[in-house]
């Protein structure tokens, strides 16, 4: 990836990072569709206005709309249900830990459903560090609470799967020439098209007290921030650096939590994070595969420098 496509994908991961702090003050005042329903229509309102007041239209016809409605199945509907319905019982550690696995799992689903996205060595291998170093980094002790609550954690996996595969199908919008607003707006438009009437119909959240300035900030903080905003980066991302790549944000979420702990509120950064954080960076550098071309050639260079140095 390029310089720019490192800066995206390093905002996204502050965007998307601080969605589990919304839903985890969120949860505590209302239900897990209606959080969800409020997270894309505020969102979808805010895109539909930006896509007024720019010129833009969205398109009319019949396919691309179809390909909306999928994608915020995908992309949003079924991740963000199951994730907020998760953290009422399980950890936000355990669910970070959890979604660390969507690069995994679209690594898999890349490799079997696409040309040019194919598994190799380097990009598992990296995965794989990243993987480990989420899990050193938000600590083995949140490991604890697995296996007790199996269909909340399943749910995580599940939600990481479901990004994995909207990652893949996402690929088509660029094809259609579709740009990264339109894209971002005709998702969230559908998601609480499709959302809502489940949620009127399940959750009555009309009958729910009013909550508080609290709630009513982390609601309208993941509308704008992790949703609005969040979205065009992530299909500008997708476009042009593709889907693996795009889904290393899972593993910088955890690492920017802990810098902004670190700079912001004067936390100190303990010997794991700061392993984890290495194995993390390692990850990354494996993927992109740039460092370890660059350490391969020197290495290969070397015989020849102590040959000609000997003669």
């Amino acid at each position: 990836m390029s310089a720019g496509e490192w800066a995206m994908l390093l905002t996204l991961s502050l965007l998307w990072g601080s969605s589990f702090f919304f839903a985890g003050i969120a949860v505590t005042a209302l239900p897990p569709l209606t959080i969800v329903v409020l997270r894309v229509g505020i969102a979808a309102l805010i895109l539909n206005t930006v896509i007024r007041l720019t010129g833009r239209k969205m398109p009319g016809d019949c396919r691309s709309w179809v390909a909306f409605f999928v994608m915020g199945l995908l992309n949003n509907i079924i991740p963000f249900c199951l994730i907020v319905w998760s953290q009422t019982h399980i950890t936000s550690g355990l669910a970070a830990i959890l979604n660390a696995s969507t690069p995994l799992l679209t690594v898999i689903v890349a490799h079997i459903c696409t040309d040019d996205e194919k598994m190799t060595g380097n990009r598992l291998a990296g995965v794989l560090i990243g993987i480990l170093g989420v899990v050193v980094m938000i600590g083995p002790a949140a490991l604890g609470g697995l296996g007790t609550n199996v269909t909340a954690q399943l749910a995580v996996v599940v939600a990481a799967l479901s990004y994995a595969f909207a990652a893949i199908y996402g690929r088509r919008f660029s094809r259609m020439g579709i740009a990264p607003i339109i894209t971002a707006t005709g998702q969230v438009t559908a998601a609480a098209l499709a959302l809502l009437p489940v949620a009127l119909l399940v959750e009555h959240p009309w009958a729910l007290p009013m909550p508080g300035l609290a709630v009513q900030g982390a609601v309208v903080g993941q509308a704008v921030l992790s949703t609005a905003l969040a979205y065009i980066l992530y299909f500008r991302i997708l476009a042009t650096a593709g889907a693996t790549n795009l889904l290393l944000v899972t593993f910088l979420m955890p690492a920017v939590a802990i810098g902004l702990g670190t700079a912001v509120l004067g936390e100190r950064l303990g010997l794991e994070q700061a392993l984890g954080l290495t194995l993390i960076g390692a990850g990354l550098a494996a993927i992109d595969g740039r460092l370890l071309k660059v350490s391969f050639r020197s290495a290969a260079q070397l015989p020849a420098r102590n040959d000609i140095t000997t003669k």
